[in-house]
C-alpha cells in the first residue's frame, strides 16, 4: 500500500449530514429529497398511451397491495399468544384485535367512535403493464391540478409555511387538500422534509388558541412521522416502549394515548411476537402447555400498514416456495451431469436448486461467476431462467459477466439479455412478462445484489413468482443493507429455512485481500506493487476536496491509465464541506465547466436520477427544453420535468456508498474527511472500498477512526418481523 502526501491548505469542515438509525433523524442514503407521491406517472399517447416506468411500477405496487390486504382480511380469528399481557401492551393488543375484527374497542382504549372499515377490494388479476418508451420516457408522477396547488399555497402562506411545499402537499393529500390542512394542520408533517416543530408552528398560526401539545391530531401525526422516520432508518416496526419514549421526547404529553389513537384511526398496526421462538413451532405445542402453562414473553411492535402487510406477504410468498416442490424441468440425471461438470461451490449451487424452491448464495464479487454458471445451466436444460438486480448498475455488471450487451435496450424476445432490473421485471418493461394468471412467466429467477432488496420489493417478487418456480437470492452479506425498510437477505440467512451455499471463490489481488479483511473486521496492510491501493492523507476537508479533484482529473489517469469518466468518487454523505454537493461542484468545475443553465446542469454533466426513493439511475445530461431535462440513463432517454429536477437529479461524479451499491468502476476514490467519523462503520467501508475493480485511492483524514470502525462498528440493528413470521410456516435447516 503506497502513500502519496501533499501539504494541507484548509481547515476542518462542518459535519457530514448522514442519516441515523434513530427514528426522527434518518434520511434515506442515496436518495434526493423528493417527495413521496402515490400519483401515477405517464405520458398520453395517440391510441394506446404508453406509461412511464415509474407509473407502471406504482400501478403494479397498488395491485399487489390490494392482493396483500385481501389475503389479510381473509385470515380468521385473533392470535392466541399474549392473553396474559397487562397495562398498555394489553390495551394496544385489544385495540388492534378490535380494529381487525370490526368491533368497537373497549372504552378504556379508544374514546373516539370506531372508524368505518374499508371493504376488501374485488379480486384483481395483475395485468402485464405496458413497457416504458425508452426513447423519451417522462420521469416522475403527473402533478396535481393547478387550482388545487394554488389553494394549498394560500393555506400554507396563511400558516407561515413555505409556499414551495404546495405541489408536494397537494399531490400527497389530493383533491380538497386545502380543506384537509385547515381541519388538521399537522397533516403537513406527512410532506417529506417537514419536521414536528415546523408543523407545530404552522398549526399554531392556523388554530390559534385551539392549538396545544396535547391535541390528539398532533399525537397521531407525530406517531406516524416517527414510524416513517424509522422506516427510512430501515425498521419495519418499532417496539412499543421505544416508540412511546421517543414520543415523550418529542413533547407528546400522553404517548400511550397517541399510539392508541393512531391505531384506532387505522394509521398504524400493532403486533406481538413471542420472544423465545427460534425455529418452527412444534405441532400441538400450545395444547401441550395447557391453560395453566406459562405464558411466553412477547414484545409489542407498532408499524405502518404498508410495511407490515409487505413483510407478511413476503413471509407467505417465501414459505410457499420453501414448502412446495419445484417444477421438474429436466431429468435428475441432466441436473446431476451439469453439477458434475461445474467446479466447487458452483456445483453445490446447481444441486441445491435442483430440488429446492428457495436457495441463498453468499460471496464476494468473484462469486457472481457461480450464479452465472447456474443461469447458463438452466438455459441449457430448457428452463425459462432470468437474473434480476435491484438497480441498473448491478444489472449491467451481471449482464457483462454473462456476455450480454448491457447497453442494449431491454426486451423480452428470444435473444433478450438474461439480466434485468427488479423494477423492469415487475412492471413488464424488461424480462419475460406475465402469464395468464398474472405471475411472472419464468421457471428460475436469480436475484443478484440481494442485500439491497427491501421488504416491499421482496414482497412483490415473492408474490409474483408462479407455483413451482425456483428463486435464488445471491449477494454479499457484508455490504450495506437496503435503503428501504427491512433486512430481507440477512433475516433469511439468520432464519435458516433453506439451503445456503457459501462461495469459496476469493476476490483476487490486493484489492480483494484488502476488502476481504475488512469483511472480518481487520484492516491490514496489503502489498500493492501496481499501485492498486493508494492512501492519500489529508488534514482537513478543504484539502480532501482539492486532492480528490487532483486524483480524478490527473493522478489516476496519468499513473493508472483510468480516465476520469471511469473513476467514481464515494463519500459518506451529501452535506458537509467534503460531501457529494461540494465534491460534485469542484469536479464539475474541473471536468465539465459551464454556467449550469438547465437548473444547475449542463450537457455532458455526470448525474444520478432518483425517480423514487431508493432507486438510483446513473446517467449524463443530454439537453433540456420545455419538457424538462433530457438524460441518458443506462441506454435510455429519460425526461425529468423541470419542476422535479431539483428534487430528483444530482450531479454524479461523487456518490454516497448507498448510491454506488451494485456498481463497480475501474477506479474509485473514497473520501474520508475528519467530520465523517460518525458515519463510518464496517459495512460502509467494506461497500465503499469494494466498488473499485482495478485501483482504489483513499483520501484519508479520519486517522485511527478508520481501523476502529472496521474492528468495532458493525451494521446498526434493524427491527423487523420477517424471522418471526417465517418461523411457524417453515422448518429450519441444519
Amino acid at each position: 500500500m503506497s502513500t502519496e502526501p501533499e501539504p494541507a491548505t484548509e481547515d476542518t469542515a462542518h459535519a457530514v449530514d448522514t442519516g441515523s438509525e434513530t427514528p426522527g433523524t434518518a434520511e434515506p442514503a442515496g436518495a434526493a429529497s423528493e417527495a413521496r407521491s402515490d400519483e401515477p406517472a405517464g405520458e398520453g399517447g395517440e391510441a394506446a398511451a404508453q406509461v412511464s416506468e415509474v407509473e407502471a411500477e406504482l400501478a403494479a405496487q397498488r395491485i399487489e397491495r390490494e392482493r396483500i390486504e385481501r389475503r389479510k382480511a381473509e385470515k380468521q380469528g385473533p392470535i392466541d399468544a399474549g392473553g396474559k399481557l397487562s397495562g398498555s401492551a394489553a390495551d394496544l393488543l385489544a385495540a388492534v384485535r378490535a380494529v381487525e375484527s370490526g368491533e368497537k374497542p373497549a372504552a378504556t382504549v379508544f374514546g373516539a367512535p370506531e372508524p368505518a372499515r374499508r371493504p376488501a377490494p374485488e379480486p384483481v388479476c395483475p395485468p402485464r403493464p405496458a413497457p416504458a418508451e425508452h426513447s423519451a420516457a417522462p420521469a416522475g408522477p403527473v402533478g396535481p391540478a393547478p387550482e388545487t396547488v394554488q389553494s394549498v399555497r394560500r393555506v400554507l402562506a396563511e400558516g407561515g409555511a413555505p409556499e414551495g411545499l404546495a405541489p408536494q402537499t397537494a399531490a400527497l393529500l389530493g383533491e380538497g387538500a386545502q380543506d384537509a390542512l385547515r381541519a388538521d394542520p399537522w397533516l403537513l408533517l406527512r410532506v417529506a422534509g417537514v419536521r414536528p416543530e415546523q408543523a407545530d408552528g404552522f398549526a399554531r398560526a392556523l388554530l390559534g388558541a385551539e392549538c396545544g401539545p396535547d391535541d390528539e391530531r398532533r399525537g397521531r401525526a407525530v406517531t406516524v412521522w416517527l414510524l416513517e422516520q424509522a422506516a427510512l432508518a430501515g425498521h419495519t416496526a418499532l417496539e412499543l416502549p421505544r416508540l412511546t419514549a421517543t414520543l415523550a421526547q418529542r413533547g407528546v404529553p400522553d404517548p400511550d394515548a397517541a399510539v392508541q389513537s393512531t391505531l384506532a384511526e387505522g394509521e398504524a398496526l400493532a403486533f406481538q411476537d413471542a420472544l423465545e421462538e427460534t425455529g418452527a413451532r412444534r405441532e400441538g405445542e400450545q395444547d401441550e402447555e395447557g391453560e395453566e402453562g406459562e405464558e411466553r414473553p412477547v414484545r409489542v411492535l407498532i408499524g405502518l400498514e404498508r410495511y407490515a402487510l409487505a413483510e407478511e406477504s413476503l413471509a407467505d410468498g417465501l414459505a410457499r416456495l420453501v414448502n412446495s416442490a419445484p417444477k421438474q424441468d429436466g431429468s435428475a440425471a441432466d441436473w446431476e451431469q451439469a453439477a458434475a461438470s461445474a467446479q466447487g461451490s458452483a456445483a453445490e449451487l446447481i444441486r441445491a436448486v435442483t430440488s429446492h424452491g428457495l436457495v441463498l448464495h453468499t460471496g464476494g464479487e468473484a462469486s457472481l461467476a457461480e450464479p452465472a454458471a447456474l443461469l447458463r445451466t438452466a438455459h441449457a436444460l430448457g428452463l425459462r431462467a432470468w437474473a434480476a438486480a435491484p438497480g441498473p448498475l448491478g444489472r449491467d455488471r451481471f449482464a457483462a459477466l454473462l456476455g450480454a450487451a448491457p447497453a442494449e435496450p431491454p426486451s423480452s424476445g428470444p435473444n433478450a439479455p438474461a439480466a434485468v432490473t427488479v423494477t423492469g421485471l415487475l412492471t413488464g418493461a424488461e424480462g419475460p412478462g406475465r402469464d395468464a394468471d398474472g405471475a411472472l412467466d419464468l421457471d428460475l429467477l436469480v436475484v443478484v445484489d440481494a442485500p439491497q432488496l427491501d421488504v416491499e420489493a421482496g414482497a412483490l417478487l415473492a408474490e409474483s413468482l408462479p407455483d413451482g418456480a425456483r428463486l435464488v437470492l445471491a449477494g454479499d452479506p457484508a455490504v450495506l443493507w437496503s435503503v428501504g425498510p427491512g433486512r430481507v437477505f440477512a433475516d433469511l440467512l439468520a432464519a435458516r429455512i433453506c439451503p445456503q451455499i457459501a462461495s469459496r471463490r476469493p476476490d483476487p489481488g490486493p484489492l480483494g485481500e484488502l476488502v476481504s479483511g475488512i469483511g472480518i473486521g481487520e484492516l491490514g496492510q496489503v502489498e500493492a506493487p501496481g499501485k492498486e491501493v493508494v492512501i492519500v492523507p489529508v488534514r482537513d476537508a478543504g484539502e480532501a476536496v482539492h486532492r480528490t479533484v487532483q486524483l480524478v482529473a490527473d493522478s489516476v489517469p496519468r499513473a493508472i491509465g483510468v480516465p476520469a469518466e471511469e473513476t467514481q468518487v464515494i463519500t459518506p454523505g451529501h452535506g458537509g464541506a467534503a460531501g457529494t454537493r461540494v465534491l460534485n461542484a469542484a469536479l464539475k468545475e474541473r471536468l465539465n465547466p459551464g454556467p449550469g443553465r438547465f437548473g444547475g446542469f449542463d450537457p455532458g454533466d455526470r448525474v444520478v436520477h432518483t425517480p423514487a426513493p431508493g432507486r438510483v439511475l446513473p446517467g449524463r445530461v443530454v439537453t433540456a427544453d420545455a419538457e424538462g431535462l433530457h438524460l441518458s440513463c443506462a441506454g435510455e432517454t429519460v425526461i425529468v420535468p423541470r419542476d422535479r429536477v431539483e428534487g430528483s437529479v444530482r450531479h454524479g461524479w461523487a456518490l454516497t456508498a448507498h448510491q454506488a451499491l451494485g456498481g463497480r468502476w475501474p477506479a474509485a476514490v473514497v473520501v474520508l474527511p475528519g467530520d465523517a467519523v460518525q458515519a463510518l462503520s464496517r459495512p460502509w467501508i467494506y461497500t465503499a472500498f469494494g466498488r473499485a475493480a482495478r485501483h482504489l485511492s483513499v483520501v484519508h483524514g479520519v486517522e485511527q477512526a478508520l481501523p476502529r470502525a472496521v474492528a468495532e462498528i458493525p451494521a446498526k440493528p434493524r427491527t423487523t418481523r420477517l424471522p418471526r413470521l417465517l418461523a411457524p410456516q417453515t422448518p429450519t435447516t441444519d
